[in-house]
């Protein structure tokens, strides 16, 4: 925990006791502003964003913690070409029109923050533990896939990276935001 209050440590999967993971999915559907019945819908759609990077193997979580055990961010992240992995094909950008800059950053996160929270440097915290996690697991590089002119583009080349391409997915322009690790 460093003065801020705020611990970031790894969330392995006997961490993710049932109020811990009802905070990150609040923190998720919160962020990803749009709201869902209870159902399949929401169930998918949590699944496609969330859920897949939580069931092990070479996938990174980790947590953002403050002092009275309240979830203030997260970033989970896969640290294999995502254009390479059959759970990622519903995700046509990264075999279309992102795979050969997948090759060149092929470890890959999303992060969120309870709005509480924001502002404090916590996000850069979880980038910069994933960022080590996944340059000393080899990784040359990392991304992020986001929409272009949106407020975290800022957040993400303050973090180190930088736009490397962009293309339109489903009616809207997205970037594709790469980081080098040789200097992690």
């Amino acid at each position: 925990m460093d003065s801020s209050g705020i611990k970031i440590a790894r969330l392995a999967p006997a961490d993710r006791l049932p109020d811990l993971m009802a905070q990150i999915d609040s923190i998720f559907f919160e962020a990803s502003g749009r709201t869902f019945e209870p159902g399949a819908e929401r169930e998918a759609f949590r699944e496609r964003w969330l859920g897949r990077y939580l069931q092990g193997g070479t996938d990174e979580a980790i947590v953002a913690l403050a002092q009275d055990g309240r979830v203030a961010g997260y970033l989970v992240g896969a640290m294999e070409n995502p254009a390479l992995q059959d759970r990622f094909a519903d995700i046509s950008y990264f075999r279309a029109e992102f795979a050969g800059l997948c090759r060149t950053f092929p470890a890959h996160l999303h992060i969120n923050l309870d709005p509480a929270f924001r502002g404090r440097g916590i996000g850069g915290r979880l980038i910069e533990a994933f960022a080590a996690r996944a340059g000393a697991g080899a990784a040359a590089g990392m991304h992020v896939v986001t929409g272009k002119g949106m407020r975290n583009v800022r957040f993400y080349e303050r973090c180190g990276f930088a736009e490397r391409g962009s293309t339109t997915w489903n009616g809207r322009e997205i970037v594709f935001l790469g980081r080098d690790l040789a200097r992690t």
